[in-house]
């Protein structure tokens, strides 16, 4: 009896202190979304006029470019607050202005209703045509004006002298106006393409195995697309210049994956690098017709002057790094121990 006494009080005590916790637990839950109530509609230390830029990117990046430019006080809270208010998926990159503090909670709205003086449209380096197209067509705040064109009336219209629209536009960030037209955008970016590659192409080394400039973008795009880690740019080239000087054929993965075109699936087959289009460079010499990517300037840099080296082989060691080999046997022996895990 007295043992049922003593377990009755042992429950007793465990319940009053589980209650105890569930009070405190629901104390703080209030306190916290009283906090985070005050901090939504209480406007922030804003050194106003305010104008600011809101990259693409996640509600992480966002936060913490807003509170860098003072536009938020706390990137943490802004972005827990954003995540609340459902809207951490639609806040829009552009260049904003406030004149006045502003609460967390209107500046949310504000970046997702995107209330630009500026939309800012970035292209990245290594995007495709395709992408670049892709993301043009979704920014709702640009003119619709690109859509309607293919991709030869698109080359007429912004008069480039090319048989395809890859690789002719320079990744940057580029500001325009709300409602700017697309092709006007796109007509920017093809000039500062053609700049960055003519001064990349006066730079070129004596012994180049390229013959003109949109060889040299061509190159640049490989090199954009087989690189991880960008101090290993001008190796990459150096490796494809050896070989062009060789005859000896590139076999880069990244061109039989653009030659497939919507085929690819994610993953490279033997019978895909065997079946042949233009751009497969496991069955054909040379640099594939057109360029595969949009390369920035580092890229293009290294493809004009690629390192001085002796290698002919390179395979990812699976950290964005590539090992280089100057030997089909050394290169072998990479490729077992990087990726087959030997």
């Amino acid at each position: 009896m007295a043992a049922k006494r003593k377990t009755t009080r042992k429950q007793g005590g465990f319940l009053r202190r589980l209650r105890q916790l569930l009070v405190l637990a629901l104390v703080l839950a209030i306190a916290a979304a009283g906090g985070l109530y005050w901090y939504a509609t209480t406007p922030q230390s804003q050194p106003v006029p305010l104008t600011f830029n809101v990259g693409p990117g996640s509600v992480t990046r966002i936060a913490d470019q807003l509170e860098k430019q003072g536009a938020t006080d706390s990137a943490l809270l802004f972005r827990v607050l954003a995540r609340v208010s459902g809207k951490e998926t639609r806040l829009k990159a552009g260049v904003y202005r406030i004149d006045a503090p502003t609460s967390p909670w209107a500046l949310i709205d504000k970046l997702a209703r995107g209330d630009v003086i500026e939309v800012a449209f970035t292209i990245v380096e290594g995007w495709g045509w395709r992408d670049v197209r892709r993301a043009l067509v979704a920014e709702t705040q640009l003119g619709n004006d690109l859509a309607p064109l293919d991709d030869t009336a698109l080359l007429k219209a912004l008069k480039i002298d090319a048989s395809s629209p890859e690789g002719q536009f320079f990744p940057d960030t580029y500001h325009v106006n709300p409602g700017s037209s697309e092709l006007a955008l796109l007509e920017r970016a093809h000039a500062r393409m053609k700049t960055k590659l003519n001064a990349a192409w006066a730079q070129r080394a004596p012994d180049l195995p390229l013959k003109s400039p949109q060889d040299a973008l061509i190159m640049a795009s490989l090199v954009e697309k087989e690189t991880g880690h960008g101090g290993d740019r001008p190796m990459i080239a150096g490796v494809f210049a050896n070989r062009l000087k060789i005859g000896m054929r590139l076999q880069t993965d990244p061109t039989v994956i653009y030659g497939m075109g919507e085929a690819y699936a994610g993953k490279l087959r033997k019978v895909d690098l065997q079946t042949d289009t233009p751009y497969n460079t496991y069955t054909r010499a040379g640099l594939p017709p057109t360029p595969i990517a949009m390369p920035g300037e580092a890229a293009l840099v290294a493809a004009v002057r690629p390192a001085t080296t002796s290698a002919l082989y390179f395979v990812s060691r699976g950290d964005g790094t590539s090992q280089f080999s100057t030997s089909l046997e050394e290169h072998n022996s990479a490729v077992d121990r990087y990726i087959r895990g030997r």
